[in-house]
C-alpha cells in the first residue's frame, strides 16, 4: 500500500506543468478551435493529496481486533469497540463531459485503541467514479469507490491479565502480551463532496464517506468471500484536501 501511494504522489507532479502547458495552448488557440472543441468528451485532469479523519465502530470487540489468543471472554469484552481514525491520500482523476470524474486513489487510517500502542491501522486503494455539476465556483458530486485492501490489527495490553503462560522446550514461562493480525478485504465506498475552485488550476475538495469492506472477519483465507460477511471497524470519515490540474475546459 505504502508503494502504491508512492506512485500515486509521483503520478500526481505532472499535473501542475501539463495544466500550464494545456492552458497556453488554448490561449494561443483560434477562436474557431476553441468552437470546434466544445463538446469535447475529455475536459480536464485533476490530482491532489487529502488529509482525513473520522469515527469507527464495530458492534462487539472481537470483530474490532479479530484475532485469537486474547484471553477469556470477560477480558475481550472489556476492550474498546470503538474510536477516531486518522490518515492521508490521494487521488488522480480525469474528467469527461464536464459531469464525470474517473480515475483511482489511495489512503491510509489508523485507529489508535486503549493507550497502550494498540491500534487498527488499513489502508486501501481502487477505482472511483462520481458525477458532478457545477454551481457557480461550487461543485457538488456523488460517487463510489470499489477497491481491496489490508487492515492490520495491533493489541499491546496493559498487563498480562487475560493470557495463560506457555512453557516452552527449556522449561521457562512465557506470557504472550500483544496480538498481530492482517486481514485482506474488498471494499465499496459511496460518497459525496464539494469542490470549491480559487482559479482554474486549483480546488479545495471536501468529502465524507462511509467504507464498507467485506471479506473474511479471520485473518486465515481459508473461507470464501461474502458480501454479506461485512468487516469491522467501519464508519465516516471527512476528507480535505487540494485538487491541481485541468479542472474544466475552456
Amino acid at each position: 500500500m505504502r508503494k502504491q501511494l508512492l506512485i500515486l504522489v509521483l503520478a500526481l507532479l505532472p499535473l501542475g506543468m501539463f495544466a500550464q502547458e494545456q492552458e497556453s495552448a488554448e490561449t494561443e488557440a483560434p477562436k474557431k478551435e476553441k468552437k470546434s472543441n466544445a463538446g469535447k468528451v475529455f475536459t480536464g485532469i485533476s490530482g491532489g493529496m487529502m488529509l482525513h479523519a473520522g469515527y469507527l465502530f464495530a458492534d462487539d470487540p472481537t470483530k474490532v481486533f479479530s484475532n485469537t489468543g486474547l484471553g477469556s471472554y470477560d477480558y475481550v469484552k472489556g476492550l474498546p469497540k470503538s474510536g477516531f481514525a486518522y490518515g492521508f491520500g490521494g487521488q488522480l482523476r480525469i474528467h469527461f463531459l464536464d459531469h464525470i470524474h474517473l480515475g483511482g486513489e489511495g489512503h491510509v487510517s489508523t485507529m489508535p485503541l486503549t493507550g497502550t500502542g494498540s491500534n487498527v491501522r488499513t489502508g486501501w486503494g481502487g477505482a472511483l467514479c462520481d458525477f458532478y455539476t457545477d454551481w457557480g465556483k461550487v461543485r457538488p458530486m456523488i460517487g463510489l469507490s470499489v477497491g481491496g485492501g489490508t487492515m492490520k490489527r495491533l493489541f499491546v495490553p496493559t498487563d498480562s491479565l487475560g493470557y495463560t503462560p506457555v512453557e516452552t522446550a527449556t522449561g521457562d514461562t512465557t506470557n504472550y502480551n500483544a496480538s498481530y493480525a492482517k486481514t485482506p478485504f474488498f471494499y465499496m465506498d459511496p460518497y459525496v463532496g464539494l469542490e470549491i475552485d480559487f482559479g482554474n488550476h486549483i480546488a479545495l475538495l471536501i468529502r465524507i464517506d462511509y467504507m464498507l469492506p467485506f471479506g473474511k472477519t479471520g485473518s486465515k483465507l481459508s473461507q470464501d468471500v461474502k458480501w454479506s460477511n461485512f468487516m469491522t471497524p467501519s464508519g465516516p470519515r471527512l476528507y480535505v484536501g487540494l485538487m491541481f490540474g485541468r479542472m474544466k475546459k475552456k
